[in-house]
């Protein structure tokens, strides 16, 4: 039996809630072709706190062609890395590492913080957030509804 017929099915593009930042649902890129996911976020700024843990404060803003509405978030930093976007430009990014619920799933990635104002969507979710975890139909969208995470709707 194919293991992989078990997985669920999304589509190209997806509702996905963030619940450990407050974000109950966002639009997300499914991309098969980004190894990383990234997060929209502005105003970026890393902290130690009294423990000597390392910080990250961020501002994002959950809905397209929308700059009033915002959520700031706070959550360790993981790791910085050198990522290259489509263009080819290489550019060091903040890691968080955060829940994430696609559908009735629900499962812990890294996700790396820039500023995508200007991307069609806030989120980008990458394949190694995504291995063995479902499949993705890319003539499909919105195949999982809208997490219900009891949180309140932005």
């Amino acid at each position: 039996m194919n293991d992989a017929l078990a997985l669920p099915v999304i589509g190209w593009r997806e509702w996905v809630g963030l619940p450990a930042l407050a974000i109950p649902h966002i639009k997300a890129k499914i991309d098969t072709g980004a190894r990383t996911s990234a997060l929209h976020a502005f105003s970026v700024e890393t902290y130690t706190a009294a423990d000597t843990v390392e910080w990250v404060r961020f501002g994002m803003h959950p809905q397209q062609d929308d700059q009033q509405t915002e959520v700031w978030c706070e959550v360790p930093v993981k790791d910085r890395r050198v990522v290259r976007d489509s263009g080819g430009h290489e550019t060091e990014r903040v890691v968080i590492e955060t829940e994430i619920c696609i559908g009735v799933t629900t499962f812990t990635a890294e996700v790396t913080l820039t500023d995508r104002d200007n991307m069609l969507f806030r989120m980008l979710l990458g394949r190694t957030a995504m291995n063995g975890r479902f499949m993705v139909d890319p003539q499909r969208s919105f195949l999982s509804g809208k997490p219900d995470s009891g949180m309140q709707s932005l």
